[in-house]
């Protein structure tokens, strides 16, 4: 099991990292590989809507969204935490994972997803809704916790303090373990569920 960690924050230690990081130390006990990336500190541009990914097999734009790609493509899980700004995540965050998304051809289903926010106080459901639908469109299983996956804290180390997001991000590694561990059992014995070929529909035409 290899669960890769995405910290979409521009504060590479700050509070989004110790969610994650509290996450990390509970899969590493449950013997889950991890790597834990920051990305949120990064010059990433959003899509252009080129569509060149459809003939180059990556996106047009040659940066950490093409390293991330075969990195995504290996893993068993994929977290993506981020801080909330006008109750939306980073939006450095949402430029990569829009075009590696959409760049990225590989069959996505039956990877487990799990995303993490972090804010002093509000805006935190609407930024957990925003990157849990990265995962929806994907056939992705979304794992959950105790509570949604949310962190409190504003100065840097602050969410340290909230006992209670820390218990989440516990909660939330073991689910998406046992999750993971469960869905690699089920490939085994009954593979992926069969998808029908696509039968996509313009509303205008």
């Amino acid at each position: 099991m290899k669960v890769l960690l995405l910290n979409g924050s521009p504060r590479v230690n700050g509070n989004t990292a110790i969610a994650l990081k509290e996450m990390e130390k509970i899969f590493q006990a449950e013997e889950v590989d991890t790597e834990l990336l920051c990305v949120g500190n990064q010059n990433i541009r959003g899509c252009v809507a080129c569509n060149s990914c459809r003939q180059r097999g990556k996106c047009v734009f040659d940066d950490v969204v093409n390293e991330i790609a075969p990195k995504f493509q290996a893993c068993d899980g994929l977290v993506i935490g981020s801080p909330v700004y006008y109750a939306s995540a980073n939006a450095t965050l949402v430029a990569l994972l829009t075009r590696l998304f959409y760049s990225t051809s590989f069959d996505k289903t039956m990877k487990v997803g799990a995303s993490v926010v972090c804010a002093r106080r509000g805006g935190l459901s609407a930024a957990f809704d925003e990157l849990n639908k990265f995962f929806t469109i994907s056939g992705m299983p979304i794992a959950s916790s105790q509570y949604w996956n949310s962190i409190h804290g504003r100065e840097a180390g602050q969410a340290a303090q909230d006992v209670e997001g820390l218990q989440t991000m516990r909660t939330l590694a073991r689910n998406m373990t046992f999750l993971m561990k469960s869905i690699a059992l089920g490939k085994e014995a009954y593979g992926i569920p069969k998808r029908e070929p696509a039968a996509p529909m313009n509303f205008i035409r």
